[in-house]
């Protein structure tokens, strides 16, 4: 059945062709991981892994390779570290932030009924790869050395010519149109305003790693080239599909594709782009400012967002039933329309393994991901079997518990738990109330219930603690 997908890149709906069909290649832009991740980093997870389901079930499951990245390295990671583990060498906190939350993102992913991708890239772990990238560009004059940094310019990958494509194809816009609407760091070492970082210097206390280019001092990447090196090292210099958030098209896609095409000479870095429209909480963009800033834990464990705790498979449909790249509409309402809406499809499955998957659901879902369109078949389905296996498809189980919201299963980090409490303790007894009322609310946060007592011999804080159910 022919899979046809929007590419942004053209701008049109097109027949998929891989490159290699027996090595279907996408790479997903993955979290950032210093804090629980929200309800908007949710939809490309659930959009995405429909679309690895359906290329699998197309394609056969050992001939799709998904790549999604864990962005290990980033001011907010290193701020974050130095908040919470005040004590330790920031090394040895940036790792107890970073293991920490990627467990949380993958309990809270795993809820969602999302398959783990085929391959998890950190992006510390690829640092060679990075630099190797790097040091292709400022040979081929598509980037300099300036005061320790290493920059991209745009407008030298605009005056190459041949193959390569123009900066600023994948937004749509010319050059001067992006950065009037983007924030531009001005630095006297930029030869022009539009060059972005590729490595920068590391400030004191900061991780570093050998610079390339001949740099003395010790530096650390952009993020913009960690994508490119996570995807060439996993998935070669062109690979079939690259998806993400619409937020991404500008800057971060398009300055991948920038780095890559002009480290490897191809006129693209991958042949398809799609990207998912944007969500909105209540009819508003999501922000703290706002009050509904929400992550998928809470959603998942606790009644933040319409007085109960939600299950991963609600969330999962409610995230479904709009077309990936139109907005979203996040809603107490939705999410209780959908709770109906699958107890009355699990109702018509129960008790049936698997079947075949509905043709009409397929084609519907080979036009472009057409999901609404999908759902609305799987309505008419009567064969309690294949209506098994098309809920299956979409990664839906056919048990009426799994609309119960238990909650993620919880991944506890039992060190850093302690030692955030030690961190609260010292607060309290240096009469720090603020910053123990903070940590306290961070161990809640992670779903740690903390008793306070006092020793009887002693007088001393002694606190315990469990994880919520």
């Amino acid at each position: 059945m022919a899979l046809q997908l929007y590419n942004t890149l053209t701008r049109t709906k097109q027949a998929f062709a891989p490159i290699d069909a027996a090595n279907v290649r996408m790479y997903v832009c993955g979290p950032t991981v210093y804090d629980f991740a929200h309800i908007g980093n949710a939809r490309p997870v659930i959009v995405f892994d429909v679309l690895f389901r359906l290329l699998r079930h197309l394609y056969g499951e050992s001939h799709v390779t998904y790549v999604r990245n864990i962005t290990d390295v980033d001011d907010k990671i290193n701020e974050r570290a130095a908040l919470d583990f005040p004590a330790l060498a920031l090394n040895e906190a940036i790792r107890r932030v970073t293991e920490t939350t990627a467990g949380q993102f993958h309990a809270d992913v795993a809820a969602l009924g999302c398959l783990p991708p085929s391959i998890e890239p950190r992006a510390t772990e690829h640092i060679d790869e990075m630099k190797q990238i790097i040091e292709r560009l400022v040979k081929g004059g598509f980037a300099y050395v300036a005061e320790g940094h290493v920059l991209f310019s745009p407008a030298a990958q605009n005056t190459a010519g041949g193959v390569l494509p123009r900066y600023g194809a994948l937004a749509n816009r010319s050059l001067d149109d992006m950065i009037a609407g983007a924030r531009v760091d001005v630095a006297p070492y930029k030869q022009d305003p539009t060059d972005f970082v590729l490595w920068k210097p590391s400030k004191e206390g900061e991780p570093g790693w050998p610079s390339p280019c001949g740099i003395a001092s010790p530096g650390r990447p952009g993020w913009h080239i960690e994508c490119s090196a996570m995807s060439w090292k996993h998935l070669g210099e062109v690979f079939d599909i690259h998806g993400g958030g619409i937020d991404l098209v500008f800057p971060h896609h398009e300055n991948e594709v920038a780095q890559s095409t002009c480290a490897f000479g191809h006129p693209a870095m991958a042949n398809v782009f799609m990207h998912n429209g944007f969500l909105q909480v209540e009819g508003k963009k999501m922000s703290k400012s706002e009050g509904n800033f929400v992550t998928i834990n809470e959603l998942l464990a606790t009644d933040r967002f319409g007085g109960r705790a939600w299950s991963g498979q609600v969330l999962r449909l409610a995230m479904l039933r709009s077309h990936y790249r139109q907005p979203i509409d996040f809603t107490v309402a939705s999410l209780q329309e959908t709770i109906a809406t699958l107890e009355r499809l699990f109702d018509k499955a129960e008790g049936h393994t698997a079947g075949p998957v509905d043709a009409e659901v397929l084609a519907v879902l080979c036009d472009d991901l057409n999901l609404p369109g999908a759902l609305a078949r799987i309505h008419h389905i009567k064969d309690p079997a294949i209506l098994a296996g098309t809920l299956s498809l979409l990664g839906f189980s056919m048990n009426r518990d799994d609309l119960k919201s238990s909650g993620p299963q919880i991944s506890v980090d039992e060190e850093a738990v302690q030692a955030l409490i030690d961190a609260r303790i010292a607060a309290r007894n240096g009469k720090d109330w603020a910053e123990s009322d903070r940590i306290r609310d961070e161990l809640l946060a992670l779903n740690i219930q903390i008793m306070d007592s006092k020793d009887p011999v002693t007088g001393e804080l002694k606190t315990e603690w469990e994880v919520k159910r």
